[in-house]
């Protein structure tokens, strides 16, 4: 694997990786020509991603594949009018086409916005405006190209837009374009270490979406991510079930797994389903599975002993917070412990139960060693040991590979993001004794009722260690007595009908298995809880719904 031109990856135990992990990071660093040509080179016949669909399609890429197509659509870029610093959004989806093009733009030097196939007319408008994007290159997919042509005329410096692998008017096939274009690349790495290469459009909780910022280290800032968290090595096949759009691609569908010589696995579906997600893992032999625990949570409501996976080496979990019952009720199933990670489209994974450590059901893990990490109350001080406190990177010691370099265009937020000469996630946890970390939430979803502050994961926590309860999300809500109290929004299991009697059992049962002042006092049985696209529990959503009423 090219991983160890970079870093050390021999570590005996969790004490020497966090003592001894440093990164390499050469001049001019470029992950298509440093990690996929010289692979392509070196190991050209070595599986890089094996993509499939619920058709039954299926297509092998080896890396010296990878580098052929990517050069070709570097090509095709060029005649676009695409070069350094030029920016590209990509509405790809789970197309093997993202590969390609992602690739491509970092050999050009371009800027590459990876963006979900749910925008909107509005959502389009505005991140091509705010980032001047020059090219949109999406999925054939009819949610969005209607949404592209709208929004057209009113993005200014947006001069064309296409569509992979089909004849749509409007739209410049770009698989033509490419399959036309010249294998052979003619140019230089354009770049330096600090250029941007890459923005995030963040899904957060609340306000317009920011512009994250990552520079062309981005990628090494993944190898810790892959070698030490996933496990990933030259005999992997990795599958993380994310969408292209979504930041988490970055963390396990690209960067960190080709710099430790895994194979991607894609399964291109469209709307998620259980029992077809476990057949894939089944009949692919995947050996590395990531996903968000709310796919985790329907897989376990299925019996998961039906399937075959005794491939399965490896299994991480990050989005949202993992319950214990999730972890417990998986390794039941599968023999592998799940290992919980804690990040943000600003960084890399911040909190990971990595590949020294026996994960505690519940805990978030360890500070990756990539980062200064600490635990800082409200005026800026290190906690103790059980205080609640803010998660921060200190930057006395300079700027890692791996965290943004700013919010695009917005000084102001920049500058607030990076008070103090730290980083402030703006996320809540504490530590124990022996050093884990235990999350509790986003600051402002912290609940305070009569003097208690109540974080909503261990209410949550609580809530789907019942049978009756798929999963659920616990807010604040007003009271005149109390200033806030409890509200638990609960989708229900199969087999589960919605009653009062139901909803007392489930605040008995939260009384019973954690401090009883933090039981729900309401509980509402919905259908389904409200998420942003990368899975994400939108609390502020549930906040503003209960306001409105």
């Amino acid at each position: 694997m090219l991983a160890t031109r970079y870093t050390k990856m021999d570590f005996m135990s969790q004490e020497e990786f966090e003592r001894g992990f440093r990164l390499s990071i050469p001049d001019n660093f470029n992950f298509a020509y440093d990690i996929v040509d010289e692979y392509a080179r070196t190991e050209p016949n070595k599986r890089a991603l094996l993509w499939t669909n619920p058709a039954g399609e299926a297509r092998l890429f080896t890396f010296a594949d990878i580098s052929r197509e990517s050069k070709k659509a570097a090509n095709a870029l060029r005649s676009l009018g695409i070069g350094k610093g030029d920016v590209v959004m990509l509405t790809l989806k789970r197309r093997y086409e993202f590969w390609f093009i992602a690739v491509a733009l970092c050999r050009l030097g371009s800027v590459v916005i990876p963006a979900t196939h749910q925008l909107t007319k509005k959502d389009i408008e505005y991140r091509c405006n705010a980032a001047d994007v020059k090219l949109i290159i999406s999925a054939n997919d009819e949610s969005v190209l209607p949404e592209i042509i709208a929004a057209k005329p009113q993005c200014g410096t947006l001069e064309n837009i296409a569509v992979v692998d089909a004849e749509r008017e409007g739209f410049i096939n770009f698989s033509k374009l490419s399959r036309e274009a010249d294998e052979v690349f003619r140019g230089q790495r354009p770049n330096e270490n600090d250029d941007i290469m890459l923005m995030y459009f963040t899904s957060g909780t609340t306000g317009m979406p920011k512009m994250v910022a990552h520079t062309f280290t981005y990628p090494l800032g993944q190898l810790a991510t892959a070698a030490f968290w996933h496990n990933s090595d030259d005999n992997s096949l990795q599958m993380t079930v994310a969408d292209t759009g979504w930041a988490k691609a970055g963390w396990g569908k690209l960067y960190g797994e080709w710099l430790c010589g895994a194979c991607i696995f894609v399964y291109d579906f469209d709307r998620f389903n259980p029992v077809e997600l476990l057949t894939m893992l089944q009949k692919h032999r995947v050996t590395h599975f990531c996903a968000p625990p709310t796919i985790l949570r329907f897989m376990i409501n299925e019996d998961m002993k039906k399937w075959d996976l005794s491939a399965l080496r490896w299994a991480n979990v990050a989005g949202e917070p993992l319950n214990p019952d999730v972890y417990n009720k998986f390794k039941e199933a599968t023999g592998v412990r799940l290992r919980e990670g804690f990040g943000q489209s600003e960084t890399t994974p911040l909190l990971m139960n990595s590949r020294y450590m026996i994960p505690r059901p519940g805990s978030t893990g360890f500070p990756s060693p990539q980062y200064d990490i600490d635990l800082v109350n409200n005026d800026g001080e290190p906690c103790e040991v059980g205080e609640e406190g803010e998660i921060v990177i200190r930057l006395d010691r300079g700027h890692p590979a791996g965290l943004f370099r700013c919010y695009y265009r917005d000084e102001e937020r920049t500058k607030e993001a990076f008070a103090n000469n730290m980083y402030h996630t703006g996320d809540m946890a504490w530590r124990d004794e022996d050093g884990y970390y235990w999350f509790i939430g986003r600051s402002d979803d912290v609940i305070k009722s009569s003097g208690y502050r109540i974080g909503p994961f261990e209410v949550e926590s609580a809530l789907v260690s019942h049978p009756a309860v798929l999963e659920c999300a616990i807010t604040a809500v007003p009271d005149e007595v109390r200033g806030q109290i409890v509200k638990a929004s609960v989708v229900l299991a199969k087999g589960y009908t919605a009653s009062p009697e139901l909803a007392k059992e489930l605040q008995n049962h939260v009384k019973s298995v954690t401090a009883p002042y933090k039981y729900p006092r309401i509980v509402d049985f919905v259908p389904e809880l409200p998420k942003t696209v990368s899975g994400k529990i939108q609390r502020n959503l549930l906040r503003k719904r209960d306001a409105e009423k």
